[in-house]
């Protein structure tokens, strides 16, 4: 597959360049895995049905989109936590 151009600024360019070398990889394959790994709403969705159908047939429990929000929010407080002790 040949190859494409992206441009973005120079900040951002900058940052990559910092992440990749971090990671021990090249910008180019930074993009890739960004790309590869990330999902659309309608694939998030899909992963979420599929999730919830095997917690339902494995495990008896029938999770509901309550039972999600109310995680998700749980998941942003301590994430939002862990990154002002991070900070500090």
């Amino acid at each position: 597959m040949p190859d494409a151009m992206i441009r973005v600024t120079a900040e951002v360019r900058d940052r990559l360049a910092v992440i990749a070398e971090s990671r021990g990889t090249s910008i180019r394959s930074l993009v890739q895995e960004f790309a590869e790994s990330m999902l659309t709403e309608e694939e998030r969705q899909e992963q979420a049905s599929r999730t919830r159908e095997y917690l339902a047939e494995h495990f008896g429990a029938e999770v509901t989109d309550e039972d999600s929000a109310a995680m998700a929010q749980r998941l942003r407080e301590a994430f939002a936590g862990l990154r002002k002790d991070a900070a500090a």
